[in-house]
């Protein structure tokens, strides 16, 4: 019976992961999201992707500004960009890992579904780039928010979903 539930468990993480697969490396891709899939991130992973050309190849892990697992406040969704990364890093030899946090936008009614009058169904609030030459200090630079990009009112948005400590008596 165990063995059946790590199969299933398994099997699981192997279909999530080729299904939120993207890039001109899906199979690369695949192998990353392999690794980070077996953990339930309180930021939902939308799409991973790997994107290469030659032996150049970059990550991008596209998380979900809205599905929240658990509370998320900005300190806590930084520690999880930095696990991700740090998973990427350890998974494949790409050279560097984007990752974005995206919103949908709202859905109007009637709305062309392709063509040049298309508009955009999600907006980024949240983005980063780390390179792997910045592997063992790129945390302190997230931290301290060094070339990362909040949408002020998103960030706003996750700090105030956090309750706020009791008062000291």
């Amino acid at each position: 019976m165990i063995v059946a539930l790590a199969f299933a468990a398994s099997s699981i993480v192997d279909l999530n992961a080729t299904e939120r697969a993207e890039g001109n490396r899906p199979a690369q891709a695949a192998q990353i999201g392999r690794v980070l899939l077996r953990t339930t991130w309180p930021a939902q992973i939308v799409k991973i992707r790997v994107d290469a050309a030659g032996n150049h190849a970059i990550a991008g892990l596209n998380l979900s500004g809205v599905k929240f697992h658990r509370r998320l406040d900005p300190a806590a969704f930084t520690a999880e960009v930095v696990s991700l990364v740090r998973m990427t890093f350890s998974a494949s030899a790409v050279e560097e890992v984007d990752v974005w946090a995206t919103v949908p936008l709202p859905y109007f009614k009637q709305q062309p579904v392709n063509g040049e009058y298309l508009r955009p169904t999600a907006r980024i609030v949240y983005g980063v780039t780390i390179p792997r030459s910045e592997a063992s200090t790129f945390a302190a630079r997230l931290a301290r928010g060094d070339d990362v990009f909040w949408d002020p009112a998103w960030k706003a948005e996750l700090a105030a979903r956090v309750p706020a400590p009791p008062a000291l008596r």
